[in-house]
């Protein structure tokens, strides 16, 4: 079964990337903030978790940095789901271990392409 944990303070992006990832059977958790996330992966390893960069309380880039310097926690395939569109961003998440990095807003096909490229569908 895949699963996706998806990152975002905001609790109507976790509703509709959740619709989207359940359509394309992934079985979903949420996390608000990077702390609760590091916290869902500590317990059980996601197959891809969709982050957002700007949360409180741990960022996205926090919380991808100690995801990798975790025990198993290369295994989860990485996609940055945010505003921050510039390449200094884009370059700093992929040198930190993203794998990929999807601009909001987002859409099925957006989510669907990204995902096949990663060899998730």
């Amino acid at each position: 079964m895949k699963t996706c944990l998806i990152v975002d303070d905001s609790r109507v992006i976790r509703k509709v990337a959740r619709q989207i990832l359940e359509t394309l059977r992934f079985t979903c958790e949420e996390a608000e903030d990077g702390k609760q996330a590091l916290e869902a992966c500590l317990r059980k390893m996601p197959t891809v978790v969709l982050l957002d960069w700007n949360m409180p309380v741990m960022d996205g880039m926090q919380f991808l940095k100690a995801l990798r310097a975790s025990s198993g926690g290369r295994a989860p395939k990485v996609v940055f789901c945010t505003t921050e569109n510039d390449m200094k961003h884009i370059q700093e998440a992929m040198a930190n271990g993203a794998d990929e990095y999807i601009m909001k807003p987002f859409d099925m096909d957006i989510i669907q392409s990204k995902f096949s490229q990663l060899g998730l569908l």
